[in-house]
């Protein structure tokens, strides 16, 4: 073989392919001078190999990646069979994991464990390509490990769109009696654990994306609803008369609204009958010279349509006013429902000044048809969490089954419609993130988050705008260093967040044959060439191309197909349509 030229990365060799009784096409050559380069065969034309070089041979050890071209008067000859494991994959240690063969080679391809889980990774492709089974087989052999050491503080959150994955993990806990598997689910009629969320570990952020709200002033509605809610689940004597200070200007801000006298007297009648002391409520007497009544009925209206005790109502709950409106309460081991949220989301429209405004009510008034939605809903059930528990408790419940550590938790989402599933995955993922930031030693219990359908979840959404983060972006660009990950499983890669899959070190790409799904992997992803591009187009299903520092280079595997498999398979229609004749 001799070297004609070398253009960019490929270098082209004259050699007679007619006089060659072996098969060249993807094997790899050795160009030996002072250094010692290996390149892959990527094509064969007259009497020419298409060369394209990979990385090279230092110290015995094959490194990915070139620093210098060979010279023409290199040495070239086809690489020792025996030393092709040592280019494509990893040994076979606790280091490594096992994928499955290359096709091409026949050869066990194993990538760095630690490498591949230290960083986020993206399994990409197209419906039907095989990105469940990767997933499946992947998570299968990590913890079915038979080896002397077992990842039990492995912490595995796969969020099942489709519920799909249950069957391919149900078997885990009898291949290894150190692993836990817990699954989650939405379907009301399981008679597996229904995912809940306690409503009173929602925060502001957690409220506007539960809510989709859509401007500043909603959150500052939806803040001002949490130190209510607090406020008046919280008891004592001083905590009374913050109560009474907060009841006493909602009524006056109403009473002196100058809205008709049938809205005022309702919306009094609204706000006592939820939120009242034994001091302000609808029966608190109120004493005039002669007589005495209850507050209720000093709110009667008049032949003239007009509530003749405004100016007594306006004195009585003026009494009531502190000087100042600065609320300092522990909110520890405070409990509240979303009924609760939503009695306080109405009046803190009305705190708002919703009664005096045509435009703060209609800017608003989405926030109360959405929680009063979500209240008397189906979906409420994932919200009934009747004993407290803080953030960190409820995480840890989460990862904890019959009192051991579980390592994959399941949650199958497919019972709900997408958009509520969007935020459940959001606060959720937000909850797992705030614990994770608070552990100490940093990154000392690591979180896998494994998105399915990740263009559903990681899109460029308002949060931005709003809250001024992306939950997923902002552990896309600050989840490693405290030990939080993703994993991004789509067919879809165009519709992800770019900022999210730029992140991301380690790629399995599947077939792949949409064009602006094909240009924009061709874009994003580290050594993706022309011809690796072209063959993605044409792979059959269970094989993709891996790239990453967690693999020696960028390869073709055929997976090992997992046991039990994922139900993602296609529906079958010979066996659905047809029936023998009879």
């Amino acid at each position: 073989m001799i070297i004609k030229e070398i253009i960019g990365n490929e270098v082209i060799l004259s050699y007679n392919v007619k006089n060659s009784s072996v098969n060249l096409m993807n094997n790899y050559l050795l160009f030996k001078d002072s250094k010692m380069i290996i390149g892959e065969i990527i094509e064969i034309k007259n009497e020419e190999l298409i060369v394209n070089l990979v990385g090279e041979i230092i110290n015995n050890n094959f490194i990915f990646g070139i620093n210098q071209k060979p010279s023409f008067n290199s040495v070239v000859s086809l690489i020792n069979p025996d030393y092709i494991p040592n280019i494509i994959s990893y040994p076979n240690s606790i280091n490594s994991l096992y994928l499955g063969i290359s096709p091409i080679y026949e050869k066990p391809i194993f990538m760095n464990l630690n490498t591949f889980f230290n960083s986020h990774f993206a399994i990409l492709g197209g419906s039907g390509s095989g990105k469940s089974f990767a997933l499946s087989s992947i998570i299968q052999t990590l913890l079915r490990n038979e080896g002397e050491y077992v990842p039990y503080n492995a912490s595995l959150f796969v969020f099942d769109t489709y519920g799909e994955y249950q069957n391919s993990f149900l078997d885990l806990e009898n291949k290894n009696e150190y692993i836990s598997f817990k699954n989650y689910t939405t379907n009301l009629e399981s008679n597996d654990e229904i995912l809940k969320i306690p409503p009173y570990l929602l925060d502001v952020d957690d409220l506007a994306i539960l809510l989709n709200a859509e401007s500043q002033n909603q959150l500052q509605v939806l803040e001002k609803a949490l130190e209510l809610v607090n406020i008046f689940k919280s008891t004592g004597s001083e905590i009374t008369k913050i109560k009474n200070n907060i009841i006493a200007r909602a009524v006056l801000d109403i009473l002196l609204s100058g809205r008709p006298s049938v809205q005022i007297r309702d919306q009094i009648f609204s706000v006592l009958s939820f939120y009242k002391t034994d001091e302000l409520n609808l029966e608190t007497e109120i004493s005039q010279p002669g007589y005495t009544r209850a507050l209720k009925h000093c709110l009667i209206i008049d032949a003239d349509g007009k509530i003749r005790e405004i100016e007594l109502l306006t004195k009585f709950f003026t009494e009531f006013l502190l000087e100042k409106d600065d609320y300092s309460i522990n909110t520890e081991h405070i409990t509240y429902t979303l009924k609760d949220l939503e009695d306080a989301i109405d009046f803190a429209l009305i705190s708002e000044g919703i009664l005096k405004s045509e435009k703060v009510y209609d800017n608003n008034n989405m926030l109360k048809t959405r929680i009063h939605s979500l209240v008397e809903g189906e979906y409420n059930i994932f919200f009934d969490y009747q004993e407290y528990v803080t953030r960190d408790e409820f995480v840890n419940t989460i990862i904890t089954k019959n009192n051991r550590k579980a390592q994959l938790i399941n949650f199958n989402i497919n019972y709900v419609d997408d958009r509520f599933a969007k935020n459940i995955v959001k606060i959720i993922t937000k909850m797992l993130f705030d614990v994770v930031k608070t552990l100490k030693p940093r990154a000392s219990m690591p979180f896998h988050i494994i998105l399915e359908e990740a263009h559903r979840y990681v899109v460029n959404d308002k949060d931005v705008e709003l809250l001024g983060y992306n939950i997923f972006e902002r552990i896309a660009k600050e989840g490693r260093k405290y030990g939080i990950l993703l994993g991004l499983i789509t067919q879809r890669p165009s519709e992800l967040s770019e900022t999210a899959i730029s992140q991301c070190n380690n790629f399995l790409i599947f077939k792949m044959t949409h064009p602006k799904d094909s240009d924009y992997i061709n874009r994003l992803i580290p050594f993706m060439t022309n011809e690796i591009s072209k063959r993605l187009q044409i792979i059959q299903p269970g094989n993709c191309y891996v790239f990453g520092p967690a693999f020696k280079l960028p390869t073709l595997i055929t997976l090992q197909k997992p046991n039990p498999t994922p139900e993602s398979n296609n529906v079958n229609i010979i066996n659905t349509w047809f029936r023998k004749k009879e």
